[in-house]
């Protein structure tokens, strides 16, 4: 149908200017607007962080201390389970013989206690080999030159198997102990209960230390980037008025919580490596007393990468509850 003579034609709206530097709002899903979003969002958040630094960094510095303490803890825990393995001599069992027994006699011992089940080795000391070592202790030196005769017996130093627990070697304790050739045996699994009931407590204070301090970084996240919410109320109700979703509104600020997060991983990872670099020297003058082969251990590969994916997690679920909550209160009208 043609307009009538008098009737002007009907013109058709111009599409709204973009403004430089929006993604654009797009109705269905389109590969394209969506990568334009993120890039928008990933980088507009930077831009953001880098104009307000102080605050970021203030933001980064303690959420990095409360990923340290739990890391440290962890790096704690995985040096004591270290040395507790490191201890391999402790684990020996000594079963002393009869005195004045013939090497035949000694020989036939050994090769019973070999045979035990749950015995990994069994080393034979002399008593001649026992008298040295009494000379190399300091203070015993001159009492051992004293001796007309050499009193010490024929020591057996039984290596139990690694996976036998603290019942077994109870048990083989008492079977060794049963032999009329031995005069009785020595050994200490009280150090070893001790370690263990330690380790465990250590297992969960970290676990424990970890919920909370993860909890603090969350909670100071969230609160960062609802300030942030609230500072930019204005610009969020504009952009909601010209038809932008709570998806795109809320992008921008799960940007800088992530990078919050990953930011304070790299500090924690940072002041971590430091540490252990200052204590090591001193450490492993220490442990070296009672392990010739342990290391104080730093952040293994696996910690550090959990560290980071860890940080950034927390920023990421921070900052959805924060605009989660803001979002709730609906749309300007």
């Amino acid at each position: 149908m043609k307009p009538a003579p008098n009737e002007p034609a009907p013109r058709h709206k111009a599409p709204p200017p973009r403004v430089a530097g929006a993604a654009r709002f797009t109705r269905g899903f389109s590969f394209t607007a969506w990568r334009e979003q993120h890039l928008y969002g990933m980088f507009s958040s930077l831009g953001y962080l880098w104009r307000r630094r102080r605050a970021t960094l203030l933001t980064v510095a303690v959420m990095g201390l409360a990923l340290l303490l739990p890391l440290l803890l962890q790096v704690l825990l995985r040096n004591l389970e270290g040395f507790g393995s490191g201890l391999r001599d402790a684990r020996e069992m000594s079963v002393f013989l009869m005195p004045r027994m013939a090497d035949a006699q000694v020989k036939r011992a050994r090769d019973e206690a070999l045979a035990k089940a749950g015995v990994q080795d069994v080393r034979v000391r002399t008593p001649a080999d026992a008298l040295d070592e009494l000379r190399g202790l300091e203070g015993f030196g001159g009492a051992a030159t004293l001796l007309d005769d050499n009193p010490l017996p024929h020591v057996m130093l039984v290596t139990p198997r690694a996976d036998l627990d603290a019942a077994g070697m109870r048990a083989l304790a008492q079977q060794l102990d049963a032999s009329p050739r031995v005069e009785f045996v020595q050994y200490d699994l009280a150090w070893r209960d001790r370690l263990d009931r330690v380790l465990a407590l250590a297992r969960r204070l970290a676990l424990l230390a970890g919920v909370l301090f993860a909890l603090a970084a969350l909670l100071v996240v969230g609160n960062t980037i609802r300030l942030d919410v609230a500072a930019r109320a204005s610009e969020i109700a504009v952009v909601q008025l010209l038809g932008g979703t709570d998806r795109f509104v809320r992008r921008p600020f799960l940007y800088a919580g992530f990078w919050y997060g990953l930011a304070a991983g790299l500090v924690a990872l940072v002041a971590a490596f430091s540490i252990v670099m200052l204590v090591r020297e001193p450490a492993d003058a220490l442990v070296a007393n009672y392990a010739e082969d342990f290391s104080l251990r730093g952040v293994s590969l696996p910690l550090a990468a959990a560290t980071l994916a860890g940080g950034a997690m927390l920023g990421w679920l921070g900052a959805w509850a924060a605009c989660g909550s803001w979002l709730a209160r609906g749309r300007p009208r």
